[in-house]
């Protein structure tokens, strides 16, 4: 069977990009597949495997060059990130958000900043969290709370996040803290050793899936940051963590095409395979419907993300509405896929001897991280309310 088949064509991809994508199919399968329903089971996080990530340039995909990184575009990154995630989501996610948190850290530090964290961060050797979401704040991010005062060459942080991702296991946190008025032009954004005196952590989230990646609060009591780790200037932080977002949505958009892809691939073996009533369940037209469908939502999927990718890359005025609304197709769709090839699978899909329910659980959290799915369609209605532009 060809595990491309539904995959783009390469006459959509460059060869350079479909080498990326061969790669990283490559790694999934020799570093997560063996291993993922495990790592699920135990909670466990994948330090070693992640490290070997990295020494492909999977930990820093589309940082610069200059500050370690592979260097590539958005659209690079999400074929590798969706390649990964057919395998296992929850660790192919993990490394999205990681490629976001430095992404934004080595873009916006002053120059001694990234060159101390910018290599061993892209490379692998260090891992990075995004801290935005707060116990009050969570699709309202501008009304967060954490504050930051400035204190003679120190920012004095308290406060408190949420939902972090790595948290307790990184080594540097992205942090945004209010530094100025209400809203979003008071919030700026800071690098923090995860170690800072001061930095508490709270006890690991108990997930429905995303199991190989912690999940935890963060506290900040008195944290003194030097003033030299922020990030951009002082009110930045709102528009940075806009940004490093856009990408963000590309990147779970993509985890929930390979949770799909995972998914419609397992599900085709199956049917050919599993006979009932005498004949393979491949023979069943309603079966062969389903499946018509499931690869159809999958192509459309991926053409969206693709095409926002592209449009990220290329800086265009509409990039963050097609980020949008590619987050929020993808993310449905692909949690739709995979619901469908666990009714394909019968009783056998809701057992971890197979690793549909697995696939379903890790990507069912795509439609609420990274902005609710519900917030995209308000960005989007907003872009076709307020602005003249139309989408193509």
């Amino acid at each position: 069977m060809d595990i491309h088949a539904t995959r783009s064509s390469p006459t959509d991809l460059s060869e350079e990009q479909l080498a990326f994508r061969e790669a990283a199919h490559d790694f999934a399968q020799a570093e997560f597949a063996p291993h993922a329903a495990h790592w699920d089971a135990d909670s466990e996080f994948p330090r070693e495997a992640i490290s070997k990530a990295g020494e492909l340039g999977f930990c820093g995909l589309y940082v610069d060059e200059a500050a370690g990184g592979s260097g590539l575009t958005r659209l690079d990154a999400a074929i590798v990130f969706e390649e990964l995630a057919a395998i296992d989501p929850s660790t192919a996610a993990f490394i999205s958000i990681h490629n976001m948190a430095t992404w934004m850290l080595t873009a916006h530090a002053q120059p001694a900043l990234r060159n101390a964290w910018g290599p061993v961060l892209a490379c692998g050797e260090k891992l990075a969290s995004y801290c935005l979401t707060e116990p009050g704040a969570g699709s309202d991010a501008a009304s967060l709370k954490t504050r930051a005062e400035r204190d003679g060459d120190s920012y004095v942080v308290n406060g408190s996040k949420a939902f972090i991702s790595g948290a307790g296991v990184t080594d540097v946190l992205v942090v945004m803290a209010r530094t100025g008025e209400g809203g979003a032009r008071g919030i700026s954004a800071f690098a923090v050793p995860s170690d800072t005196p001061g930095i508490g952590y709270g006890r690991k989230e108990d997930k429905l899936g995303w199991h190989s990646q912690p999940t935890r609060g963060v506290s900040f009591d008195g944290v003194r940051v030097p003033a030299d780790h922020l990030l951009g200037e002082e009110g930045d932080g709102f528009k940075i963590a806009m940004k490093g977002l856009d990408g963000g949505r590309i990147n779970i958009a993509a985890c929930s095409l390979g949770a799909a892809q995972g998914a419609l691939d397992a599900a085709r073996r199956y049917m050919g395979e599993r006979k009932q009533f005498g004949k393979k369940l491949a023979e069943f037209q309603a079966l062969q419907f389903k499946l018509a469908d499931m690869a159809t939502q999958l192509v459309a999927a991926r053409q969206m993300v693709h095409t926002a990718a592209r449009k990220l890359d290329a800086h265009t005025s509409d990039a963050t509405v097609w980020c949008a609304m590619a987050k929020r197709f993808a993310t449905d769709a692909g949690f739709a896929i995979c619901n469908e090839a666990l009714q394909i699978h019968g009783g056998y899909g809701y057992i971890r001897e197979y690793p549909i329910e697995r696939l379903l659980r890790d990507c069912r959290v795509h439609q609420i991280l990274e902005g609710t799915n519900e917030i995209m369609r308000v960005i989007i209605a907003r872009h076709l309310l307020n602005t003249h532009e139309e989408l193509r």
